[in-house]
C-alpha cells in the first residue's frame, strides 16, 4: 500500500499556538508530520507543510477540510514543492552548472553532494553516488576528512589520471560548523588549472593596458603614475624620459587607454628606420612618389592615429631633417604625404620618449631647440628600476607566474639568497633586464625553487658559458651544464604541451614548429605517443 503524501500552503492571521494546532489536526487524522516551514510576515503567518497518511488516514479533502476550521486562517492551498526543496533544487542546479568541481561530506564521510564535474575529475561514472562512503571508492587523496577534524587546506596542486582523461587542478577544502561551532560537513573545491590559466592571461596580457597593470608601489614610481594619470585627458604632447627598459611605451600605452580618445594607439621606434624610411612612414605618400612605391599610395601613422595618439620612441635619435617635418605638423596640425600638395588635417595626440639627453644634444646642435620646447610640454620621468628595489619581487614573481602560463606550469619560486641577489644588483638594463634573468633563471633550473646559482646577468653570461664548455663550472648544484638543463625544460613543456592538446599536430601548432620537428623532438627526448594521449 502507498501511503499519500499532501503538500500544503496556509495563511494565517498571526497569534500563538498556531503550530500546535495544526499538529492536533494532523494527529486526529493519522498524519505524520514529514516538514514544515514558518515564516512570520508582519501580522500574518505563512505555514509550508508535508504530511503522509497512514492506513487510518481519510482522503486529502477531509484532511484540508479540518485544517479549514482552524480558528484565523486566511486561506489554504495545495503546492507541488515545499520551499526548502525548491532552493536545494535551485541551489543544485547552479552547482551543476558552474565549471569548478565541488564535493560534499557529512560527518560520517558520507557523500552529501556531488557535482558532474567532480565525477569527471575522479572517474566515478556511477549514476548514484550519494550516501556513500567515501572511502568506499577509489580516491588516492581523503584530504576532505580531515577537514571534519578542523583541518581545512588551500591550494593543493592535484594531478589525476582517471578513466575520462587526465585532470589537473587546484584543491582547497574547508569544514562547515553549525551555530554552536560543531563541525558537521566538509566541502571540497576543484579549480581546474586551465580556466586558471585562462584567467591570468586577462591579468598578464590584457586588451587595453592600463596604468593598474604597471607593478609596483615604490614612491618614485607611484608620483609617476599618479603625474600621468592626472594628464591623460589633456590633448597635450607628453614627452616621456627615462633609462632603456624602464617601460616608457607601458605608460604611453596606460595614457592613451585612459585619454578617452577614439582612435588608435599607434607606435614607432624613430631610431631603428633610416630618414626616407621613416618620413614615409610617418606622413605617407601618394602613388607613383618614387621606385617600389605601392600603386595606390600609402597613408601615414599621423593619419592611422587620427583621433588617437602616435607614439615617437627614441626621438632623439629622429634625423634633423625629419624633426623639422615633425615640427611642422605639430603647428599646422596637418600632414603633406611625399609627392602630395594636398593638406590633410589630423587629429593626433603625440607622445614622445627617450632614453638620451636632450638638453645636451641641443648644446651639440644634434637636436632642434624649437622641436624641443614643443614636445616638452608635459615630462614625465620614469624611475630606473635600481631608484626603486622594493618593486624587485612583486616584478618577478610577474614574470614567473607569466613564464609558467606559457608552458602550463607551477609558478617556481625565488630562494631568499636568490632575491638578495637580485636586490644587490644595480640593474642597468632595468625591467627589462630583470624579466631576462627572471625567465634564464626558470629555464636552467631544474628545481621549483630557483636558487643564485641560476640567478645570472648579463655580463655573467659570456663566463658561464666558456665555464660550461671548458667543464670547469656548472649552473646549479647537481652539476647539469646548460645543455642538458635546457633540454630537460624543452622536454617538460613539450609533455605539458601533448597533455593539453588532442593530437601532435595541433600541439606543434601550438608550440610553433613544423608536425616533421616535433615528431623529432618526440623521439630525441623519448617521448612516445601513446603516453601522450594525443593522436597524430
Amino acid at each position: 500500500m502507498i501511503l499519500s503524501t499532501l503538500r500544503l500552503k496556509l495563511l494565517f492571521t498571526d497569534r500563538r499556538q498556531i503550530v500546535e494546532d495544526i499538529a492536533k489536526v494532523a494527529s486526529s487524522n493519522g498524519l505524520n508530520i514529514i516538514s514544515m516551514e514558518v515564516e512570520n510576515k508582519g501580522n500574518q503567518t505563512l505555514i509550508y507543510i508535508e504530511t503522509r497518511g497512514s492506513k487510518t488516514s481519510p482522503p486529502d479533502d477531509r484532511i484540508i477540510e479540518s485544517l479549514r476550521q482552524i480558528p484565523d486562517l486566511i486561506f489554504i492551498t495545495r503546492i507541488n514543492s515545499m520551499p526548502l526543496e525548491i532552493r536545494e533544487k535551485r541551489l543544485e542546479v547552479i552547482l551543476d552548472s558552474i565549471s569548478d568541481g565541488i564535493i560534499s561530506v557529512d560527518r560520517t564521510g558520507r557523500i552529501t553532494f556531488i557535482n558532474p564535474v567532480a565525477k569527471k575529475m575522479y572517474g566515478w561514472n556511477q549514476t548514484r553516488l550519494t550516501g556513500r562512503k567515501l572511502t568506499d571508492l577509489p580516491l588516492e587523496n581523503r584530504d576532505i576528512l580531515d577537514c571534519l577534524q578542523g583541518k581545512s587546506f588551500h591550494n593543493k596542486k592535484r594531478n589525476i589520471i582517471s578513466p575520462n582523461g587526465r585532470f589537473q587542478f587546484f584543491s582547497a577544502g574547508i569544514a562547515i560548523e553549525d551555530a554552536k561551532g560543531e563541525i558537521t560537513d566538509a566541502v571540497e573545491i576543484m579549480r581546474d588549472m586551465k580556466e586558471i590559466k585562462e584567467l591570468a592571461d586577462e591579468v598578464t596580457a590584457p586588451s587595453q593596458f592600463t596604468f593598474s597593470d604597471i607593478i609596483g608601489t615604490s614612491a618614485p614610481l607611484m608620483d609617476a603614475i599618479s603625474f600621468a594619470q592626472k594628464i591623460s585627458v589633456s590633448s597635450s604632447i607628453v614627452s616621456i624620459r627615462g633609462e632603456s627598459g624602464t617601460g616608457k611605451e607601458l605608460f604611453a600605452k596606460a595614457i592613451h587607454n585612459q585619454s578617452g580618445r577614439r582612435g588608435e594607439f599607434v607606435a614607432v621606434n624613430c631610431a631603428a628606420l633610416p630618414e626616407s624610411l621613416l618620413e614615409s612612414e610617418l606622413f605617407g605618400y601618394e602613388k607613383g612618389s618614387f621606385t617600389g612605391a605601392e600603386k595606390k599610395g600609402k597613408q601615414g601613422l599621423f593619419e592611422t592615429a587620427d583621433k588617437g595618439t602616435l607614439f615617437l620612441d627614441e626621438i632623439a635619435d629622429m634625423p634633423m631633417g625629419s624633426q623639422a617635418k615633425i615640427l611642422r605638423v605639430i603647428q599646422e596640425k596637418s600632414v603633406r604625404r611625399i609627392g602630395g600638395v594636398r593638406e590633410i588635417p589630423v587629429d593626433t595626440r603625440i607622445i614622445t620618449a627617450t632614453s638620451r639627453l636632450i638638453e645636451q644634444m641641443i648644446k651639440e646642435n644634434q637636436f632642434r631647440e624649437d622641436l624641443y620646447y614643443r614636445i616638452n610640454v608635459l615630462p614625465i620621468h620614469v624611475p630606473p628600476l635600481k631608484e626603486r628595489k622594493e618593486d624587485i619581487p612583486p616584478l618577478a614573481e610577474h614574470f614567473l607566474s607569466r613564464i609558467a602560463k606559457q608552458v602550463g606550469s607551477v609558478p617556481k619560486a625565488l630562494s631568499m639568497e636568490s632575491r638578495e641577489k637580485l636586490m644587490d644588483h644595480d640593474w642597468p638594463g632595468n625591467v627589462r633586464e630583470l624579466k631576462n634573468v627572471i625567465e634564464r633563471g626558470a629555464i636552467i633550473s631544474d628545481r621549483d625553487i630557483i636558487e643564485p646559482q641560476a640567478v645570472i646577468f648579463g655580463h655573467e653570461i659570456e663566463k658561464t658559458i666558456r665555464e660550461l664548455r671548458s667543464g670547469s663550472g656548472s649552473v646549479n648544484e647537481s652539476g647539469s651544464s646548460l645543455k642538458k638543463m635546457v633540454g630537460r625544460y624543452e622536454r617538460d613543456v613539450i609533455e605539458s604541451a601533448l597533455a593539453r592538446h588532442p593530437s601532435i599536430r595541433k600541439t606543434a601548432r601550438a608550440l610553433g614548429i613544423s608536425h616533421t620537428a616535433m615528431i623529432n623532438k618526440m623521439r630525441k627526448y623519448n617521448i612516445s605517443n601513446r603516453n601522450s594521449g594525443t593522436k597524430q
